[in-house]
């Protein structure tokens, strides 16, 4: 078996890659970004990682992709579409209705790019006598966004988000390291810039963003509402607004999201009852029937909880007295956290109506 050369494998990934859905492919060494794991560092001992503590436990494999494996040669990052069908900021104005984070209205992403990936890794292998390759979607320690930019898919915009001249921000990545080598190269025109442009730090509703490409994830929406375990401080609550998984403020308003040219694929779907879903009828699901109710979803992996505890905080910053009755409800639930959100949206909403 005659072994193709860097260049032969490189232009098979590409193709290979493009028709399984991939719009963005980009290679790097292995050692292609060495300032990652130093910015990194400054950013755990700032804090500003929250109760991610997973991130402090795993810091020397997240910081190089040789800390994770010292064998890996070249690094393949592979951007998949999400380009949202709908105005991300749509329901910014409906206090009735919840919001759900655009990428998280259809199927969850993570196995359905991770079948991709290993189709992706067969036909690499298939190329070669021996080699060993290991595939990441957004569930280990790996440094997707300087490893991307580093491959040359695009550059981290001051929303620290990856930002694609054609794509936009909305690319879910995935990640293969190799133990061999391939030519390195990324998309034609990718690498631009932010320039002045500050509209993703000034949408941020919480002010996360604390200064170019700099996220306190404290503050994050997405992280208070997807990560955070605990009740979210008092301060923060009124900012959420009708948030109650994820956010897409600074996505929403970055100008290059305007050249997104590839439409999310048809394979993610949108669930229609995700689009707007009422947030009487979100506090009324018990376990069972949050379970069925997201089945599929990313929002699943968040659990009845803490969506519950999410949605009390946007009824007590709706104004609608017509929540009272279901908040009410959730006022002896046995998890503390969520009956004291149900405590405090009842407290805000006391005064509606009076």
């Amino acid at each position: 078996m005659t072994t193709p050369t860097s260049e032969a494998l490189a232009r098979l990934l590409r193709a290979e890659a493009a028709r399984l859905g991939f719009v963005a492919v980009g290679i790097c060494p292995a050692d292609a970004a060495p300032e990652a794991g130093a910015r990194l560092r400054r950013w755990l001992d700032s804090g500003f990682h929250g109760d991610m503590l997973w991130m402090e436990r795993r810091v020397e494999e997240r910081a190089s992709p040789r800390g994770l494996w010292k064998e890996v040669r070249s690094v393949v990052m592979l951007g998949f579409p999400y380009t949202p069908p709908v105005d991300p900021l749509r329901h910014a104005h409906a206090p009735d209705t919840g919001v759900i984070s655009v990428y998280a209205l259809g199927a969850d992403y993570h196995e359905m790019i991770k079948r991709q990936l290993k189709a992706l890794a067969r036909t690499l292998l298939a190329q070669l006598p021996a080699g060993e390759l290991k595939l990441f979607v957004d569930t280990a320690p790996v440094m997707e966004k300087p490893l991307a930019e580093a491959a040359g898919i695009g550059w981290q915009g001051k929303h620290s988000n990856l930002v694609s001249r054609a794509h936009g921000s909305w690319l879910f990545l995935a990640c293969l390291y190799t133990g061999f080598e391939l030519a390195p190269g990324g998309e034609a025109g990718a690498i631009a810039s932010c320039g002045r442009c500050v509209r993703c730090i000034e949408a941020c509703p919480t002010r996360a963003i604390v200064r170019p490409h700099v996220v306190d994830a404290r503050r994050c929406i997405s992280y208070l509402t997807i990560e955070h375990k605990g009740a979210v401080p008092e301060a923060l609550r009124p900012l959420l607004g009708n948030r109650i998984y994820g956010c897409d403020d600074c996505l929403a308003v970055c100008p290059w999201n305007r050249f997104a040219r590839a439409p999310a694929d048809p394979a993610l779907g949108v669930n229609p009852s995700n689009l707007a879903p009422r947030l009487a009828e979100l506090l009324a699901l018990d376990d069972s029937a949050f379970r069925a109710r997201f089945r599929g979803s990313a929002v699943k992996r968040i659990g009845r909880n803490r969506l519950v505890r999410n949605c009390l905080y946007a009824a007590g910053n709706s104004g609608l007295a017509a929540l009272r009755p279901v908040v009410a409800r959730h006022l002896a639930d046995p998890d503390p956290v969520v009956a004291e959100a149900a405590r405090w949206a009842l407290a805000r909403l006391g005064s509606v109506g009076a």
